[in-house]
């Protein structure tokens, strides 16, 4: 085992007195503060110019469930418990993080990009801060001492413009891996400033801090207390014993934080709602086939990151011939890392560093994502630096410029990237550009493509999408809105029914199915199907709130009733849910309250010129004419056209009863 050299190791007398001297016998000034700052600035630039147009594109995604439709992020005292289901399930930090967007902007987006920008800064930020100090440790200062400011910052500038690392930074939700990756680089931070200082203490407080909030944030943290043991190893004690001798304290304290992260795993059911884990019913074998080549992928990306892919889609590998180029060159490649361990304990740190980043989603088992872009988001913090450190070999004096030259086509592949991003449409349509055969992609551009009303193209798609993939719930689902928005009703109700086959506890698509088969005069089929969507999503008001419409209509106005009610219990400010339950009300003659909840509508909705004439019908009926003239003319002030309005007022009394459900 290497043995870390002296403090003064590598000094060497000069005319200005004793400065560390770099391999070649070249003397060297500490770096001042203001070159420190200078570089730090140069890089927060360097990022400031790849991340200039992210900051506009639009929730995408699995943003929706995460954050558009997550009520949790509501109130921070809520925020700590995220719902489950959504990207941010069993992350709370995550969560909270995003409760924090939503307390200073709601759903506005720019604010969500941007926190995601300044995380990514401040991770680059620490990248170089943690490179730099590794250089000036004893072991490596003789020979890189000199180098370590500009190539700490080199590295901090490479590795925060990489294209690659746009999924983690401009896809909102994927603020899972950028703050975990921050804090995983805090850890080690915290832990180099500890064994430059005496006493530590507080260094060392800060490291732990810092791994407990990383396994708040996502579970690939948990490679950090070994990853540290790792590191002292090599570039501080000079043995896994000394180490353990002088720290023990420490690293009993990091590896406590893995509680916390167990707590979390099983929280979310130990598998995320069914999509990752040993038992998902996923055969081992057969997803680490497929990791073979996802690694080989992420290397050539980290070196030409071209095609990136939002979704590569779920894949099998087809056959041995397949896998074996790619499972030879990644064992060569954990073979070499591990001699390097022995032999050449630096460079085998990057190489475990690369493994231990990817080794959490490489190894556990998944249903549906083979090929992730985000998750080389630390990892390819060991590509830049072994790049870095070739270039320097290689290169000599040549090697800073070089790398810094490399850094503008970064700067400038990433905003071309960044503008994919741009529209829902957009991202897709560029996905499936470059991978066709994605079912999901298809399903998503044709989504995104009847957002735009344009619905052949769409429809198009879907159909591509479940050649793909036949019978995919909710491929099926969309397939049949789309279906229904151009007048196909047969076609659309067969898709829902096919949906619900794959899915009977689909909600939305009973609900939809019930609405169509209502028009078609199936009313029966339609309130069975209302009911199943109750059945299975029992707190959704505007579920009971269609039930209830449907027994209005049915004339079953007493159970109408009920299902409005139970409505208002879960939200009480609908406007719609207040003026469907005053018409009921009203037909079974209870005026009073009718009247009441009319107003509560229009409280709601000022300009509701329905809602002023049924109220003026109301107050008829209660004996109140002048009120209800009153609400006649504003009907009036409101839709001079309203000819009901105008015969009410002319003959003194309503001319027609309310107007049908919403």
């Amino acid at each position: 085992m290497p043995k870390p050299s002296p403090a003064n190791a590598g000094t060497t007398a000069t005319q200005g007195g004793l400065f560390p001297a770099d391999s070649r016998g070249a003397p060297f000034p500490p770096s001042s503060r203001r070159q420190v700052l200078a570089a730090g600035a140069l890089l927060a630039l360097a990022a400031a110019a790849a991340y200039q147009n992210s900051f506009s594109g639009p929730f995408v995604y699995d943003d929706g469930p995460a954050i558009v439709e997550n009520t949790t992020l509501r109130a921070f005292g809520t925020a700590l418990f995220p719902p489950a289901g959504t990207t941010t399930s069993g992350r709370p930090l995550v969560n909270l993080a995003f409760a924090l967007d939503y307390a200073i902007g709601g759903h506005r987006v720019g604010v969500y990009h941007a926190f995601n920008f300044l995380i990514h800064l401040c991770a680059g930020l620490t990248l170089f801060g943690l490179v730099r100090r590794t250089l000036l440790l004893p072991l490596l200062r003789p020979r890189y001492g000199a180098l370590a400011l500009p190539l700490g910052c080199v590295v901090g500038v490479l590795w925060t413009v990489h294209p690659l690392q746009t999924e983690s930074v401009t896809y909102v939700v994927q603020r899972a891996e950028s703050l975990m990756g921050l804090f995983y680089f805090l850890t080690f931070y915290g832990f180099v400033r500890a064994s430059e200082s005496a006493p530590s203490t507080r260094w060392m407080a800060a490291s732990g801090v810092a791994c407990l909030a990383g396994m708040a944030c996502k579970e690939v943290m948990v490679s950090a207390p070994v990853m540290v043991f790792l590191y002292d190893r090599t570039f501080v004690s000079g043995s896994f014993r000394a180490a353990w001798k002088s720290r023990r304290s420490y690293y009993v304290a990091l590896a406590g934080t893995w509680l916390l992260l167990a707590f979390l795993v099983v929280s979310t059911g130990g598998n995320r709602g069914g999509t990752v884990g040993f038992g998902v019913g996923v055969p081992w074998w057969a997803y680490w086939a497929t990791q073979f080549r996802a690694v080989t992928h992420y290397l050539a990306l980290g070196f030409w990151p071209y095609p990136l892919i939002f979704e590569y889609g779920t894949f099998w590998e087809s056959s041995a011939v397949a896998v074996a180029p790619h499972a030879i060159g990644v064992l060569a490649l954990a073979g070499a890392t591990l001699a390097a361990l022995w032999r050449r304990p630096a460079l085998g740190f990057l190489g475990a560093w690369f493994f231990a980043l990817l080794a959490p989603t490489s190894l556990m088992p998944g249903t549906t994502q083979m090929i992730v872009e985000h998750r080389t988001y630390l990892a390819l913090a060991a590509v830049v630096v072994g790049a870095a450190l070739a270039a320097e070999v290689w290169l000599r004096s040549w090697a800073i410029g070089v790398l810094g030259a490399a850094a503008l086509p970064l700067v400038w592949l990433t905003g071309l990237r960044n503008a994919d991003y741009q529209s829902e449409l957009s991202l897709w349509s560029e996905t499936v550009a470059k991978r066709p055969g994605g079912a999901l992609a298809q399903c998503n551009l044709a989504i995104a493509l009847a957002q735009q009303q344009r619905l052949p193209e769409a429809l198009a798609h879907y159909e591509t999408s479940l050649a793909l993939a036949p019978d995919v719930p909710n491929t099926c689902y969309n397939y049949g809105l789309a279906l229904a928005r151009v007048g196909h009703t047969p076609e659309a109700i067969a898709q829902y029914e096919t949906a619900l086959r794959a899915k009977p506890d689909f909600a939305a698509a009973h609900v939809n199915r019930a609405n169509l088969l209502l028009q078609a005069g199936r009313t029966a089929e339609a309130l069975a199907s209302y009911e199943q969507a109750v059945r299975y999503a029992p707190n959704d008001a505007e579920i009971h709130g269609s039930l209830a419409n449907a027994l209005f209509q049915g004339g079953r106005v007493p159970e109408a009733l009920q299902h409005y009610e139970r409505g208002l219990t879960l939200v009480p400010e609908d406007a719609d849910l207040h003026y469907n339950f005053a018409g009921s009300l009203l037909q079974l003659g209870r005026t009073k309250e009718a009247i009441d909840h009319y107003r509560r509508s229009i409280g709601k909705r000022p300009n509701d010129a329905d809602a002023h004439y049924n109220l003026g019908v109301a107050l008829a009926a209660a004996g109140r004419r002048e009120e209800s003239a009153a609400e006649w003319r504003q009907t009036l002030r409101l839709r001079p056209d309203y000819a009901a309005a105008r015969e009410s007022l002319d003959r003194g009394q309503a001319a027609s009863p309310g107007n049908d459900v919403r």
